[in-house]
């Protein structure tokens, strides 16, 4: 009888331990592996790094683009400007030009 009875008192230790070492793997795993895990989180930021790269771009970009519409504005009109803009976009060239067409 005293058998069964320790034999009873190991086995809840065992599973109680069993149990525990479950609990811990199960939270280990989804901290590393799981949706907002690690993995996760290093990933989120290579992406952060990204757009922060991207969007350093379009502004680079927009800079440009509104320092070229400033050399079109009345008040200070740049005259190589507005006469590039108008071959462009009237599609036409200067006597003394040479054009290079690309495929």
């Amino acid at each position: 009888m005293a058998v069964i009875r320790e034999l009873r008192r190991q086995a809840r230790q065992i599973v109680a331990s069993l149990l525990g070492i479950g609990v811990i793997g199960y939270f280990a795993y989804h901290a590393t592996e799981g949706e907002r895990g690690l993995r996760s989180y290093f990933a989120l930021g290579h992406r952060i790094e990204l757009a922060r790269a991207e969007r350093d771009m379009a502004v680079a970009e927009r800079r440009m683009i509104e320092r070229r519409v400033a050399a079109l504005r009345p008040g200070s009109l740049d005259l190589d400007m507005l006469d590039e803009r108008a071959r462009q976009v009237l599609n036409l060239v200067h006597e003394d030009d040479f054009v290079i067409q690309l495929p």
